[in-house]
């Protein structure tokens, strides 16, 4: 369903570009509603223009003041520039929503000094390819309906939940932080690959398939993924050789370890730029 408001994007770097292209492809907005700047990349904003057909502008104030929702996609650490060059044009009949990892709606709030509705996401990189989990949280002005407007963006580059705000930190640890973690893993098993003397290109081809399958079958069957393990791994084969190995590294440990330390970490930056943005007010 097209959604009859104007949008303009705040930053115009890879995560902008996956949600433009997600909404148009899906029919979302036509090119001519969507408006995108950045701080001084000209032939980055060329380069959309072209590939999409989308207006790009570096006069801030008419492009915020026509457009009904606001992306923050810009830098968490340039958040107070950006928001404070927009403040005077912002206002409360208007949605942001944000995809700044680890500021929190309180912060672009006391920013702006308006009641504004904002929507939080928290967005991962697969949104380039369209797969892309998402997670929403509302801000103190938002209702269901900016719920739902920001829920329809998003679902145009993935699948979308909705979490209570402080719950966000947790999500950039296990889902926004996530696709590095499997990233990693296929660096281990193509190093593995190259070990065991596996030709480079066919090893990948067959890590990949293996890592797609498993996904579908976690994806489509009801059996938990213990219970799927279990039937691959057969007692004295191959599969119980190498969880063993897994075992005694404390690879499920590691992996748990991980998602804490990121999550901690996620609450570690938020604290810092809420801290930032109070001594620069």
């Amino acid at each position: 369903m097209e959604i009859k408001q104007n949008i303009v994007f705040v930053g115009a770097g890879s995560m902008a570009e996956a949600m433009i292209s997600g909404m148009l492809q899906k029919e979302l907005f036509l090119p001519r509603q969507i408006s995108v700047m950045n701080h001084s990349n000209q032939e980055r904003l060329k380069n959309l223009n072209k590939s999409y057909g989308v207006t790009t502008t570096q006069n801030k104030q008419e492009a915020i003041k026509n457009a009904g929702i606001i992306i923050l996609a810009i830098k968490p650490k340039d958040v107070a520039e950006a928001v404070l060059a927009i403040k005077n044009e912002v206002n409360e009949n208007q949605l942001i929503i944000s995809v700044l990892a680890g500021v929190a709606t309180t912060t672009i709030t006391d920013l702006l000094n308006k009641e504004v509705p904002i929507v939080r996401a928290m967005p991962n990189t697969s949104a380039t390819i369209g797969k892309s989990a998402t997670a929403l949280a509302v801000g103190m002005y938002a209702n269901e309906n900016h719920l739902m407007i920001a829920r329809q963006l998003f679902e145009t580059i993935g699948i979308v939940t909705t979490v209570a705000e402080k719950d966000l930190h947790a999500v950039t640890g296990l889902s926004g932080s996530g696709p590095a973690y499997v990233y990693y893993l296929v660096e281990a098993m193509e190093k593995a690959a190259d070990d065991i003397g596996l030709e480079k290109e066919i090893a990948k081809e067959l890590i990949l398939q293996t890592i797609i399958g498993a996904a579908e079958m976690l994806k489509s069957s009801p059996k938990q993924p213990a219970t799927l393990r279990k039937e691959v791994t057969s007692p004295g084969g191959t599969t119980e050789a190498g969880i063993k190995v897994l075992e005694q590294f404390n690879y499920q440990q590691a992996i748990v370890s991980c998602i804490k330390r990121a999550t901690i970490r996620s609450a570690e930056l938020g604290e810092a730029m809420l801290q930032t943005v109070s001594e620069g007010k």
